[in-house]
């Protein structure tokens, strides 16, 4: 799957996309809270999904349940994981009102061994909407991703290019 700043690149299609507001960065330059897409070779490493809204998803993916937070504080012992409310650090919720996070694929961005202020997550997500610019995760058209999480595979892989 390669990701440009003109869209994505899998298994013979063409999905547009949107990106972190803060466009595309070296890896290497990518710090919290930049709202930048880090170039680079990235691990597909999880699937999560909510059951009450979402389903036919894969066997390995995991539901987002009712008090599902990601940890963003890179202060936190967790930083850059998936962790349980209550939880005293900063966080994002997974578990949301809209249906942004209905379906994330995970990938292995500042994971496992997270260093504090490099950037948290970079999810693969549904857009908000077409051109609207995310926090650093790529954006999708609902249909688009479920398209691909359909046909991925352990070897699917997300090529982010500088431009």
């Amino acid at each position: 799957m390669v990701v440009t700043r003109w869209g994505c690149r899998f298994m013979g299609r063409r999905f547009p996309v949107t990106l972190g507001r803060g466009g595309i960065v070296p890896a290497a330059q990518k710090r919290e809270g930049d709202g930048a897409t880090p170039a680079g070779l990235h691990r597909i490493v999880g699937l999560l999904y909510r059951p009450d809204r979402v389903t036919d998803v894969p066997d390995w993916a995991v539901p987002i349940l009712p008090g599902d937070l990601w940890s963003d504080d890179s202060t936190d012992p967790d930083y850059n994981l998936m962790v349980r409310a209550p939880h005293r650090f900063s966080h994002e919720a997974l578990r949301r009102a809209d249906p942004l996070y209905d379906l994330v694929l995970l990938t292995d961005w500042n994971w496992p061994q997270a260093e504090p202020g490099r950037g948290s997550a970079i999810f693969l997500h549904r857009w908000r909407r077409p051109c609207y610019p995310t926090a650093g995760c790529v954006g999708f058209y609902p249909g688009d991703l479920r398209w691909i999480v359909r046909h991925l595979t352990l070897q699917t892989r997300l090529i982010v290019r500088q431009p």
